[in-house]
């Protein structure tokens, strides 16, 4: 009875069929490596076992325990210096346990476990300059899109005459962030705006979007000439911008009832939705470079004047929304898009324009998009009917010219 109580006492801990097979020892080396498993990341675990169960089918010894650093060095590449140690210190135990089972001689089974040491110490300070790289550039981002969000204010649902809607996407890579720019502002002179795409991305470009607009806000009230405002843009980024920088931007303003201005600065062209359901581009009469850029060809923008009656509506975007391509590398079609959108309320019509644009590249941008719709309303209870959502207006399958304007 004392035996059988003492046998009871001494195998508690464990089952007695696994004290059998190993000793304390073995226990606790089977322990550290399971809560190494349970911390380490599952792929490069998954290599470790591996290179496990292809020792113990081939029973090589020598031939798969190299391949056990694999696991350490997989493991820099998505984890930090914890994950990479797990690693590292389970694939150690693991060639130590597999070495002795496949009689391994000594000296080389040491050479194989230093090789591993070596290699998650490499692997573990890799993970920690990785990790420092992207707190460096996560909070650059954070900087660069405080700093966007401050200069893109929000833009009110009613400016002077106009209906007004604004949608701002921005690309979803890290390095792709700033670079459009949008403002709409009553003056003295009438409403103006702009919309404009600065060369090159990051904090940079956000910079050149601020001086951009702090200088157009200041001359859209001093200067009567839309000309004249262009000019100061350009004066302050010849002074300020490298040889290589520059600004592409479309100005346009309204100075007087029925009558719309635009400058057109090497930018895509916009778009004005008549109210009778046409859709044309306003092309340039005269091309001319963007802003920064004069200098160096001596060719100046014109002013074009565009009649802008009650329904009329005008579209200003970047090339985020132009050069948007879906699976099969075929861009957006913007004109398309706006001829089944358009709708009395611009909100509305951005908004689709803007789901449409998402769906088309699978929901995720590569470059920032920006879309601003004016429409000058018509007086209540003159509203005329607008072409339906799918563009069966009077002129909805009428081709798409270019607008004719005046210079």
């Amino acid at each position: 009875m004392s035996q059988a109580r003492n046998h009871g006492v001494d195998h508690r801990p464990v089952r007695p069929s696994d004290n059998r097979v190993a000793g304390p020892g073995a226990s606790a080396r089977r322990h550290v490596a399971a809560r190494l498993a349970v911390g380490a990341p599952a792929l490069p675990v998954l290599v470790v076992a591996a290179v496990v169960c292809a020792d113990l089918v081939e029973g090589a010894g020598m031939i798969w325990l190299p391949l056990l650093a694999a696991g350490p060095a997989l493991a820099a590449t998505t984890n930090g210096p914890r994950g990479v140690l797990c690693v590292g210190v389970l694939a150690v135990l693991v060639g130590a346990t597999l070495g002795v089972r496949d009689g391994v001689p000594g000296r080389e089974l040491a050479a194989v476990l230093s090789a591993l040491v070596a290699v998650t110490l490499a692997s573990g300070l890799a993970g920690v300059l990785r990790g420092r790289r992207e707190r460096v550039l996560a909070a650059v981002r954070s900087v660069a899109e405080t700093a966007q969000h401050a200069l893109l204010v929000p833009v009110p649902a009613t400016v002077g005459p106009f209906q007004v809607a604004v949608r701002y996407s921005a690309a979803a890579a890290e390095a792709r962030i700033g670079g459009d720019l949008y403002a709409l502002i009553p003056t003295p002179h009438g409403v103006r705006l702009i919309v404009g795409d600065v060369r090159g991305k990051g904090l940079p470009a956000v910079g050149t979007a601020a001086l951009v607009l702090g200088v157009f806000r200041e001359a859209a009230h001093d200067e009567p000439d839309l000309l004249a405002v262009v000019d100061r843009i350009e004066r302050s980024l010849t002074r300020n911008l490298g040889r290589d920088d520059f600004v592409t931007a479309v100005v346009a303003g309204y100075p007087r009832e029925g009558q719309l201005e635009v400058v057109n600065c090497g930018h895509a062209p916009p778009l004005l939705a008549r109210a009778s359901g046409s859709i044309s581009a306003v092309e340039p009469a005269v091309p001319a470079p963007p802003l920064g850029l004069r200098d160096l060809t001596g060719h100046t923008p014109g002013l074009q004047t565009l009649p802008f009656a009650d329904g009329d509506q005008l579209l200003l975007y970047t090339d985020g929304v132009t050069e948007a391509r879906d699976g099969g590398r075929a861009f957006y079609p913007l004109a398309e898009g706006l001829q089944r959108h358009v709708s009395q309320e611009p909100a509305h019509t951005v908004g689709a324009l803007h789901e449409e644009l998402l769906a088309h590249v699978g929901g995720r941008l590569h470059d920032d998009a920006a879309l601003l719709l004016i429409r000058k309303p018509v007086p209540s209870g003159a509203e005329p009917e607008a072409p339906g959502p799918s563009g069966t207006g009077p002129d909805a399958h009428a081709p798409l010219p270019e607008a004719r304007c005046c210079s």
